[in-house]
């Protein structure tokens, strides 16, 4: 393999890995590239750091270049590309991947040709193959419910084990996490949390409450459990308490008994915290761990994504948090 080849590849598996960890890719059109950084800021500030500017209005080519240089780190792509010309421009302005709202061989071939990371739109599984015959392994489902939603993707996307998918088209607050659970989907395009009359009335303030709620609806965070540190026997005894007196089954482990509708584990051994652990669920483990980083969150072990469970270093008046994937 040719240097070429592997930097080509490692910078499509980077912009891919930072797309997945955000899970959701705002859409933008704007209008006024005075408002370009404005926006931009309270999207990072909301915990968005990342941008699709569409080419549907005149001064795209601007606001990316003015996003481009007031944050470096943002993750900036192009979209609507639907010319070589707009290739050239969005190259240009500095994004880093470029989006096509649907199939055109020509432009795919022309942004490859330019070493440009795309994801091409599709809607069925001749286009989705063709894009797989060009060497892509993530396209752009579009328009996502008004071509049968999550359902439809489940069912076209089985055959192609190493396509995932951007769902851009009707996905809102509502029915995000519905895609946002399929292992398949890479991230959901929206831009229900970066209005075209907020833009407007420059309303920063609310585009980064509504990107604030919109990550951690995607992240989905949930109380899971309450870990309580003890010894077998005593783990043993209060769950054998708590069932006389209110009636709660529970299930005995070799580490821990869980009671009161697996609500409470009393560990038969102490782990992590003084006291115990408070179990927060989520919907992805390893986005969650990626938004708490950004956070500047230190973790026990920062691998457990793959294991199942993280922990936070930081405890809670003695108790750890301890975050598990949802089942």
């Amino acid at each position: 393999m040719s240097n070429s080849v592997k930097e080509d590849k490692s910078r499509w598996d980077s912009v891919k890995k930072r797309i997945y960890d955000l899970g959701i890719l705002p859409v933008i059109a704007i209008e006024d590239a005075d408002k370009a950084v404005p926006l931009a800021k309270a999207l990072c500030e909301g915990g968005l750091p990342a941008a699709e500017i569409t080419f549907r209005t005149a001064c795209a080519k601007e606001a990316i270049v003015r996003i481009r240089e007031a944050l470096p780190d943002m993750l900036v792509g192009a979209g609507t590309v639907l010319t070589k010309e707009q290739v050239d421009d969005a190259l240009d302005a500095g994004v880093e991947f470029i989006v096509t709202p649907g199939f055109n061989p020509e432009i795919v071939r022309y942004a490859l040709s330019r070493g440009a990371v795309i994801m091409p739109g599709t809607a069925t599984p001749g286009e989705m193959e063709q894009a797989m015959g060009m060497g892509l392994d993530v396209v752009k489902f579009f328009p996502a419910e008004q071509n049968g939603g999550i359902a439809k993707l489940k069912a076209v996307s089985a055959p192609y084990s190493k396509l995932s998918f951007i769902p851009t088209g009707g996905v809102n607050a509502d029915n995000l996490i519905s895609y946002i659970r399929f292992p398949k989907i890479l991230a959901c395009g929206g831009t229900w949390m970066v209005k075209k009359e907020l833009i407007d009335a420059g309303n920063w303030e609310e585009i980064k409450r509504l990107t604030q709620q919109a990550v951690r609806r995607m992240l989905g965070f949930e109380f899971a459990h309450l870990g309580i540190n003890g010894s077998g026997e005593e783990a043993l005894k209060a769950a054998k308490l708590i069932s006389e007196l209110f009636g709660f089954d529970f299930s005995d482990g070799s580490s821990s008994i869980f009671t009161m509708d697996n609500r409470i584990e009393l560990l038969k051994a102490s782990k992590p915290g003084r006291l115990g652990h408070i179990a927060i669920a989520v919907n992805s483990l390893e986005r969650a761990v990626s938004y708490l980083r950004a956070r500047g969150i230190e973790l026990y072990d920062e691998s457990a994504p793959i294991k199942g469970a993280v922990y936070l270093k930081e405890e809670l008046l003695g108790f750890a948090v301890h975050l598990v994937q949802k089942k």
